[in-house]
């Protein structure tokens, strides 16, 4: 389905799809359009990466109606800052022909500025849970106009934490609106959310939760250990034809500088990096530069990669195994995207393959198996994390007393030799007056 030439949308959000060469429409963009518009509460599941932000996009703009009120109609909630940047670039380019204003929120700023910017008229507040709590408590954030929710990668917010925060929003907004939840997959917690807090709703699946996207080949490399890690993925990123736009993901933050320390000396002019710790600005020019600049390759951690908008990633390369199967999902469904092709490769070890195991059980889909290059050298050595030595902790003990000069034994001083002997108070008496002393008789009583 066309885009432009099928959906029921005006002239003005046309004219800005075609600026942004945005033609075709995914499959979740056509399931969910109609149930929106008609003014229906929606459960999307998609992968990432198959245009959930447009699908809930089009038809609340089309929807959307100019109006003098300040507050805003319509409320997203996404997981991360880079999401809110990204959610709010992609209103501020459908929207270039139309009067609507959006603002972004989240935590790590100056909240002040943000309190400020809800002065103005805003139609549209994209924010993290947290900020947006913070910003409705303290008065600056009205919900009292909400007319539409968008909870937008519910599985990641929940993953994060955050269920204590949407649920002190949803008691603070309006019972009448229309609440739209989009995740890549539909686990327990997710599912159990959504039926706590919503009688009724239209669940829309794009595609069956846990299917890998049919544009993304994978492949799996067994590797013994760390250095040999490290010595496969530098030779595969030197095969620049082939891996172009490189998204390198790792587990925690440590481990992804470790990774950035070793690669730096051979693609310094190629290599960025972004985890938490990353200021706001580094993260976004890190962003920046990967989309921008041709043959490069970007290292992140799974949450802040969730704000990651690059339709043009050749690889993605998982350093290590997820500890879930969801977390696999997100981390390819950022190569393949815009229907393009792209591809998927996993480095294990021994200690992973369990989580690999799941991950395949989980797809219904074994993930073909590569053996390491012969020019891959193998290495023996160990980081810390991979010795599995018990070390058992010096105890440190107060050194003994000694007792100054003298055997272990020596016989009692003469004042404690003394033996308790009992004296009678007629002896004491003889002592002290050298003859008896008496007490005398006591009186008679007089009869």
């Amino acid at each position: 389905m066309s885009l432009l030439e099928d959906l029921n949308i005006p002239a003005s959000l046309k004219n800005a799809l075609a600026e942004n060469n945005l033609i075709r429409a995914t499959p979740i963009q056509q399931k969910v359009f109609s149930p929106v518009l008609a003014g229906r509460d929606v459960c999307g599941i998609a992968q990432t990466g198959t245009g959930k932000t447009i699908a809930y996009l089009l038809p609340l703009l089309k929807l959307w109606k100019f109006h003098a009120e300040k507050n805003a109609s319509i409320l997203i909630l996404v997981p991360t800052r880079e999401l809110v940047v990204q959610v709010e670039e992609t209103i501020k380019e459908l929207t270039a022909y139309m009067n609507v204003k959006a603002l972004g929120v989240y935590g790590g700023v100056n909240i002040k500025t943000q309190q400020e910017a809800l002065g103005d008229k805003t139609d549209i507040v994209i924010g993290t849970p947290g900020r947006v709590y913070d910003l409705a408590l303290s008065g600056f954030l009205k919900f009292k106009k909400i007319k539409h929710l968008v909870i937008d990668e519910m599985d990641e917010l929940l993953n994060l934490g955050f269920r204590r925060q949407l649920e002190n929003i949803l008691n603070l907004l309006p019972e009448k609106r229309q609440t739209l939840f989009f995740s890549a997959t539909l686990d327990e917690e997710v599912e159990s959310f959504i039926k706590e807090h919503f009688d009724l709703y239209e669940k829309i699946e794009a595609a069956a939760s846990g299917t890998p996207l049919k544009s993304i080949s994978q492949i799996a490399y067994a590797v013994p250990n760390f250095n040999t890690k490290i010595n496969l993925l530098k030779y595969l990123l030197a095969q620049k034809e082939e891996y172009i736009k490189v998204l390198i993901f790792v587990s925690t933050k440590k481990l992804a500088d470790n990774v950035f320390e070793l690669l730096q000396p051979e693609f310094e002019e190629r290599l960025n990096i972004i985890h938490s710790n990353k200021d706001q600005n580094y993260r976004f020019n890190a962003v920046k530069k990967f989309e921008e600049i041709p043959n490069q390759i970007l290292i992140a951690t799974d949450i802040i990669a969730r704000g990651i908008d690059v339709s043009d990633i050749s690889q993605v390369i998982n350093f290590d195994v997820p500890d879930t199967t969801e977390r696999y999902m997100h981390r390819i469904g950022r190569t393949g995207r815009a229907s393009k092709t792209g591809a998927a490769v996993t480095f294990f070890t021994v200690k992973e393959s369990v989580q690999l195991e799941n991950i395949e059980e989980w797809m219904d889909q074994k993930i073909p198996l590569t053996a390491i290059p012969d020019e891959v050298i193998i290495s023996d050595i160990l980081i810390e994390e991979e010795l599995d030595i018990f070390v058992v902790p010096e105890i440190k003990l107060k050194p003994l007393r000694k007792e100054a000069g003298g055997a272990a034994f020596h016989e009692k001083s003469a004042k404690n030799s003394r033996e308790n002997v009992t004296v009678s108070r007629k002896d004491r008496m003889m002592k002290k007056y050298g003859k008896p002393k008496t007490r005398g008789q006591k009186p008679k009583r007089k009869k």
